[in-house]
């Protein structure tokens, strides 16, 4: 079914306000799902993949650092997925190159990782080079980079599948490099150890979008229904507090 991108967005803000996610964390998480779907990178499987778990995250700890230094920091996500969680690291990363020039930030126990690629263009956009790279899987394992040079508008993603061992201390980690000094620009490539490497520039993702803000997006029914089911729970709430104040005082 095609709806548009308003009507998706405001679904996607019910569902995860529903779902208890925090003033201004739904917001992001809506948009980062946004992002990856009108840029070609398909937000919606990313969503589909990761929407049994939503509900776990608010019964999990919010993200805590337990390193830190003028150029650094380690943060445990404590297995949150990125939608509420990746925006704040990259801001953390972003306040620290502006400081000292570059910085890099290592988020642990963190899911759904893709979801990065919108606040790291937003900080490209502003005016600094931003690189992420993750691994996904145990058997094969996919490699993932993507990078904003600063000042650009769109970003450029990469993935791979490797030969490479998985790492055994955390298999939902993340590394962010942001720098105020040097263009970042990285990609996988089809060297020894990686096999089906698919890079997108920066101009294909800008074609991508040109192409679904004509279009439209496309989602399955069952996500679509999902979706709206969850974000039922926001209008049963607010109905219920209507009753109760209806009449005034």
């Amino acid at each position: 079914m095609n709806i548009s991108m308003n009507e998706l967005k405001a679904a996607l803000r019910r569902c995860f306000e529903a779902s208890q996610y925090f003033v201004g964390n739904y917001e992001d998480a809506a948009n980062m799902i946004l992002w990856l779907e009108k840029h070609g990178l398909n937000g919606l499987g990313e969503l589909k993949r990761g929407l049994p778990y939503i509900d776990e995250d608010r019964e999990k700890e919010l993200s805590s650092v337990i390193y830190e230094d003028s150029t650094s920091a380690i943060i445990d996500s404590h297995g949150r997925s990125a939608l509420n969680c990746i925006a704040a690291s990259v801001d953390l990363a972003h306040a620290k190159a502006l400081e000292n020039g570059i910085a890099t930030v290592t988020v642990h126990n963190c899911h759904n990782r893709k979801f990065i690629l919108k606040a790291l263009t937003d900080r490209g956009r502003c005016g600094i080079s931003v690189a992420a790279y993750w691994q996904n899987g145990s058997g094969p394992v996919t490699e993932h980079a993507a990078a904003i040079k600063a000042g650009e508008r769109y970003p450029s993603y990469s993935e791979a599948t490797t030969d490479l061992p998985a790492s055994t201390d955390d298999k939902q980690a993340l590394t962010i490099i942001c720098s105020s000094r040097v263009d970042l620009a990285v990609s996988l490539q089809a060297s020894q150890g990686n096999r089906n490497a698919r890079h997108i520039s920066a101009e294909q993702v800008e074609k991508n979008k040109q192409q679904s803000v004509e279009s439209g997006i496309e989602i399955a029914p069952d996500l679509w229904d999902e979706i709206n089911r969850i974000g039922a729970g926001v209008l049963v709430e607010n109905s219920e507090l209507s009753r109760q104040g209806a009449g005034g005082r």
